[in-house]
């Protein structure tokens, strides 16, 4: 049983589908750092100083009454929240994977069609063909 299993876990999808794995959970870390740190704070600020991981609405005041100054504070004293904001940046963080896998596609697709499209070499003339072309030259002298 363990070798069936060593058999299993060596074959090359296997091993490509956990590179892909590893790689997609780092993309993501990345996208999510792109949009957290990079493009919500120009956005933020553009649209009035608002720091859209901040952006809540409080559905139950918690121990301590607000108002909360972050999603942090309000968790904290137990307060139960509605947080667009965060799902605002997730939703931003899903688009720019999501046009990313796209570009991907879309160029593994070109690379298939410029392969297609090429002319194929002719296959090599096999020998018994060209010993009769030489005998067919042969008889014309």
């Amino acid at each position: 049983m363990l070798k069936e299993f060593k058999a299993f876990a060596m074959r090359g999808n296997v091993v490509d589908m956990a590179v892909g794995i590893i790689i997609g959970a780092a993309f993501g870390k990345i996208v999510e750092s792109l949009v957290k740190d990079l493009i919500m704070p120009p956005i933020g600020l553009l649209l009035g100083k608002v720091d859209f991981a901040n952006l809540f609405m409080v559905l139950r005041e918690g121990a301590t009454a607000g108002p909360y100054i972050s999603v942090e504070a309000a968790q904290k004293a137990g307060a139960v929240t509605f947080n667009y904001g965060l799902f605002i940046n997730t939703c931003i963080s899903f688009i720019i994977v999501a046009f990313a896998v796209f570009l991907l596609i879309r160029a593994i697709n070109r690379m298939k069609e410029a392969e297609a499209a090429a002319p194929a070499a002719p296959p090599p003339t096999p020998e018994d063909v060209l010993l009769l072309r030489e005998i067919r030259d042969s008889l014309k002298k």
